[in-house]
């Protein structure tokens, strides 16, 4: 663990891209670990906690890249008002361009190849349509308007929506004052869940993927990170204020039909606000690295990386998989580990080939 990462935050982003993984690994089983051999010995409510929550995580990464983008303007530049245009967009595009191009090469040459879950299977998408508007930032809106995108490209989506907020943020925060930004952020944040009522649910697609609720959550960590820079109060209250905010995250995670059914479908706000209030705490007094945990903090600190090129091993692994056993579920429990250990492998090696670590990256700091 280097000297400027934060061990608390890289391991709630560890278990944000764990949960994307799972999910994404668990979907094509259909019924992941329960008719395993292993999901006669697991609760059903675990097994789903585990398999099915990959679209909350992504929401838990929003929040999460919305403190940290803010907190490092505000290390950088002392305020939102004096962020300097020029280096916020090369440190973007630092972090951003260099696997995003290289992972895209690679997903158009596969879909040009017609493997399955990288080639588009209807006349409503193209290979030059998905390239195009993963270039452009609008996968999200493309795939709103053609249908779902072939697995390997679709967790593009989630990056158009962060890149189209953090195009417009630092504008809003040279042209508005704190007085009228803050309060836009407020309500934006707490307009999340209408925002995503506006969208027919029949509208599968992008009532999941639209822009505006996702940048709600973006709005979430902003606010946090400038809360964070009034003061903090004693470790004892950020103990609890950790605890309950682990308590949030874990009610959504676990009991998300008790929590749909009691709390008024408040399920992403009580995610958002677990994810504020731990990187409130982690951040105000860092937890020391915990040697059974750094694992997860190696996933977190590789998040990117692997976010982008997991699908690879997960389709390659469920193509075996399916080649060897068919559709028999007895083994599917076996695969989880050595895919987890795959995808970092490769990763790793993704890390080093598009030289992302950079001294002071965005993401580093205490």
């Amino acid at each position: 663990m280097t000297p400027n990462r934060n061990f608390g935050i890289d391991c709630l982003r560890g278990l944000a891209i764990l949960l994307v993984i799972v999910h994404h690994l668990a979907l094509p089983f259909r019924l992941p670990l329960g008719p395993s051999l292993l999901g006669g010995w697991l609760p059903k409510r675990l097994v789903d906690a585990i398999s099915f929550n990959g679209y909350e995580a992504v929401f838990i990464f929003f929040v999460i890249s919305g403190f940290l983008i803010a907190t490092r303007i505000l290390e950088r530049d002392g305020a939102l008002e004096r962020v300097d245009l020029r280096r916020f967009y090369a440190a973007r595009a630092r972090r951003i361009l260099p696997l995003l191009i290289l992972v895209l090469t690679v997903l158009t040459l596969l879909a040009l190849m017609r493997v399955p879950g990288f080639a588009p299977e209807d006349g409503q998408q193209t290979v030059g349509g998905l390239l195009g508007s993963a270039l452009s930032f609008t996968f999200n809106w493309y795939e709103g308007r053609t249908g779902w995108a072939p697995a390997g490209w679709d967790v593009l989506w989630s990056l158009s929506i962060e890149e189209v907020f953090y195009l417009g943020f630092p504008l809003l925060c040279l042209a508005l004052p704190r007085r009228l930004l803050v309060p836009l952020l407020l309500v934006l944040a707490l307009a999340l869940m209408p925002l995503r009522a506006l969208v027919p649910v029949s509208d599968e697609v992008w009532w999941e993927k639209a822009y505006l609720p996702g940048m709600a959550a973006i709005a979430w960590g902003v606010l946090t990170a400038l809360l964070a820079r009034r003061g903090h109060p004693g470790r004892r209250d950020l103990r609890a204020l950790a605890i309950f905010g682990a308590f949030c995250i874990l009610m959504v995670l676990g009991w998300s039909d008790l929590v749909h059914r009691h709390l008024y479908k408040s399920g992403l706000y009580g995610l958002c606000l677990g994810a504020c209030l731990l990187l409130y705490a982690f951040h105000a007094h860092p937890p020391a690295p915990r040697r059974g945990l750094h694992w997860l903090a190696r996933m977190g600190s590789l998040s990117y990386e692997l976010y982008l090129s997991h699908m690879f091993v997960v389709l390659a692994t469920v193509g075996l998989y399916r080649a060897l056993l068919g559709e028999m579920q007895t083994w599917t429990f076996a695969v989880y580990l050595p895919v987890l250990l795959c995808c970092l492998g490769v990763a790793r090696a993704l890390e080093g080939l598009t030289a992302l670590r950079l001294r002071q990256p965005i993401t580093h700091y205490r």
